[in-house]
C-alpha cells in the first residue's frame, strides 16, 4: 500500500521532469497538465471532495499572485522602467567601469547582489533582476540565469530577513539561534563553491577561473566568514545580507585592484580578452567618465530605494515595521479539515515595497506616469505565461498537501531509508522545493516530520532540520517555478527546458553533496 501511494503521488512531479526536460513543452502547458493529473489522483485515489479539490486550487493560485507574483512583477517593472529612461544604459557604463570582465561583473551581480535581493526580499527577485542586468550588459542570457539559479541556493535559508529560517523554529518549537547557526554550517560547503560554479557557468568551463579565481576566492570568503559569524552570533535575519554586501565591496576592491596591476603589466589584459563584454554592449552610448556622482545616483535610484525601503520595513527597523504590519488581512480559503487562513500583507510585503521604491525612481528619473504606466502594461502582457505558470505549480502543491499526498512521500521515503536517514533527509527538502517553489514552503511542508523523524532515530534535531532547508534552497534551482522566472526576467519565456538542462547537472551535484554532508555531520552532530 506505502509503495502504490508513493507511486501514484510521485506521478505530477514525473510528469515536470519529463514534460520539461524530454518533451520540450513549455513550463506554462506542462503544469497546467501537471496539475490536472493532480486533481484526478487527489479526487479518485485520494478521496478528496471536489469542493476541497477546488478550493484548494483557489488558495495555492492566491498564494502564488500574492505575494510570489506580485514581486516578480514589481521587479520586471522595475528593470524595465530604467530601461525606459535610459539608467540601465548608464548603469551598464558603470559596471563596465568598475571591470569589463564577464567573470568578475558575475561575482558583482549575480552573487553579491542577487544574494542581497534574496537576504532582504527572496520570491524569485535574486533570480530575476540579476539574471536580466547579466543579460543586458552582454552574458549569454542562459548562462545568467543558469548561474543566477545556482548562485541563488544557500541565501535561501536566511532569505527575506531570515523568514525561512524563522518560520522552520516556529513549527518545530527548536530554539532559533541554535537552528541558524546549524542551517549556516550545513551550507558552509555548498556556499563556498557557489561563486566559482557561477564563474565556471558564465565563463563556459573550469578554464573560466583562469585569471580570476583569487577574486572569486576573495567573493567567496568575504560571503562565508560574515554569513557564519551572523547565523551563529545573531540569528537568521541578517546573514545573506551582511555577507553579500561585504562580498561585493572586497570584489570591487579586488577589481580596482587588479586593474592598476594590468596597466603596469600590459600581457595580462590578453588573458582576459576572451570573457570581454566591451564588445558586446558597444551599444552603450554614454562613456563612463561623463558620468558623474549625481546622475550615477539618479540611475541607480530605484534598486538603492529598493535597499533602503526593504531595510525601513523590515524587522530591522521595528518602529516602521510594527507601525504598518497590521494592515493585513486574513482570508479561509480552503473549505476541508487542516486549511489555515491565508494572510494578505497589503503594505510590509516586498512586492508593494518594490513597486513604490520603483516609481519613486522613475520619477527621479523623469519618467512620467503615462509611461509607468506604458512599461507595466508591457510587463504584464510579456510575461503573462510565467504567471500562469506559477499559479498552476502553486495550485498543484497545495491539492498534493491537503489530499495526502505529499505525506505519502515522505513516509515512504523514512520508512524506505531506516538508519542511513540523514543522507535522505536533505532529498526531502529537494522534493518540498521542487513542489512549491519556495524555503518557507518546504519547511512548513516537511520541518516536524524532519524532526519527529530525527527524535526517533536519536538524531541531532538541529543537524536534521537545517539539512531540510539545505534541500529547500537547493530544490529552487530546477523548481519550475523559479524556472519560469529566470526565463520571464531575460525576455525568452520559452526557454524554460534550456534553462532546465543547463542547470540540471549543478543541481545533481549539489544534491549528492548536501546528503554526504549531512550523512557525515549526523555521527559528530
Amino acid at each position: 500500500m506505502i509503495l502504490i501511494n508513493f507511486i501514484l503521488a510521485m506521478l505530477p512531479i514525473v510528469w515536470l521532469v519529463i514534460s520539461l526536460s524530454k518533451l520540450k513543452m513549455s513550463s506554462c502547458k506542462a503544469c497546467g497538465i501537471a496539475l490536472l493529473i493532480t486533481a484526478i489522483l487527489a479526487g479518485f485515489y485520494w478521496k478528496l471532495p471536489p469542493l476541497h479539490i477546488s478550493s484548494a486550487m483557489f488558495e495555492g493560485a492566491a498564494y502564488a499572485l500574492w505575494p510570489i507574483c506580485l514581486i516578480i512583477v514589481a521587479a520586471l517593472f522595475t528593470y524595465n522602467l530604467t530601461i525606459k529612461t535610459g539608467a540601465m544604459e548608464k548603469i551598464k557604463g558603470m559596471l563596465i567601469g568598475i571591470s569589463d570582465d564577464k567573470r568578475i561583473l558575475m561575482l558583482i551581480i549575480g552573487w553579491g547582489f542577487g544574494n542581497f535581493m534574496e537576504g532582504m526580499a527572496g520570491f524569485g527577485t535574486a533570480v530575476a533582476i540579476p539574471a536580466s542586468i547579466l543579460a543586458g550588459i552582454g552574458l549569454n542570457p542562459i548562462n545568467a540565469v543558469t548561474a543566477c539559479l545556482v548562485a541563488n541556493t544557500t541565501p535561501t535559508a536566511f532569505g527575506s530577513a531570515g523568514v525561512p529560517t524563522a518560520t522552520l523554529a516556529s513549527i518545530t518549537g527548536l530554539d532559533l539561534q541554535q537552528l541558524a547557526a546549524n542551517a549556516a554550517l550545513i551550507q558552509a560547503v555548498h556556499t563556498f563553491l557557489s561563486p566559482f560554479l557561477a564563474v565556471v557557468i558564465c565563463g563556459g568551463g573550469i578554464k573560466a577561473l583562469k585569471g580570476v579565481w583569487h577574486i572569486t576566492l576573495i567573493a567567496s570568503l568575504s560571503f562565508v566568514v560574515p554569513y557564519l559569524l551572523f547565523a551563529q552570533l545573531l540569528g537568521p535575519e541578517l546573514p545573506t545580507i551582511v555577507g553579500s554586501i561585504c562580498s561585493m565591496l572586497c570584489v570591487i576592491l579586488a577589481a580596482n585592484f587588479g586593474k592598476r596591476k594590468r596597466n603596469e603589466a600590459p600581457d595580462a589584459v590578453k588573458i582576459e580578452s576572451e570573457y570581454s563584454v566591451k564588445t558586446v554592449v558597444a551599444e552603450i552610448t554614454t562613456p563612463v567618465v561623463h558620468i558623474g556622482f549625481s546622475e550615477g545616483l539618479k540611475a541607480w535610484a530605484p534598486f538603492m530605494l529598493i535597499f533602503v525601503l526593504l531595510i525601513l520595513t523590515s524587522k530591522l527597523c521595528p518602529p516602521v515595521h510594527n507601525a504598518i504590519k497590521d494592515f493585513k488581512h486574513s482570508f479561509m480559503i480552503y473549505t476541508g479539515e487542516g486549511g489555515k487562513p491565508l494572510t494578505f500583507s497589503w503594505i510590509n510585503t516586498p512586492g508593494v515595497v518594490i513597486f513604490i521604491a520603483a516609481i519613486c525612481g522613475g520619477l527621479i528619473q523623469k519618467a512620467s506616469l503615462f509611461e509607468m504606466a506604458d512599461v507595466l502594461g508591457f510587463t504584464l502582457k510579456k510575461y503573462w505565461r510565467t504567471f500562469v505558470t506559477i499559479c498552476s505549480v502553486l495550485a498543484t502543491a497545495k491539492v498534493m498537501i491537503y489530499s495526502g499526498m505529499i505525506s505519502d512521500i515522505a513516509r515512504s521515503a523514512v520508512v524506505a531509508a531506516g538508519p542511513v536517514y540523514p543522507f535522505v533527509a536533505p532529498l526531502i527538502g529537494v522534493l518540498g522545493a521542487f513542489i512549491t517553489g519556495s524555503g518557507t514552503s518546504t519547511n512548513v511542508l516537511f520541518g516536524n516530520l524532519q524532526m519527529e523523524t530525527a527524535h526517533s532515530l536519536n538524531l541531532n534535531p538541529y543537524w536534521i532540520t537545517a539539512a531540510n532547508a539545505l534541500g529547500g534552497g537547493i530544490g529552487k534551482m530546477i523548481c519550475p517555478q523559479n524556472i519560469a522566472i529566470g526565463a520571464g526576467s531575460i525576455g525568452i519565456t520559452g526557454s524554460d527546458n534550456k534553462i532546465l538542462a543547463a542547470v540540471f547537472k549543478y543541481f545533481v551535484v549539489y544534491a549528492l553533496l548536501a546528503s554526504v554532508i549531512c550523512f557525515a555531520g549526523s555521527f559528530l552532530m
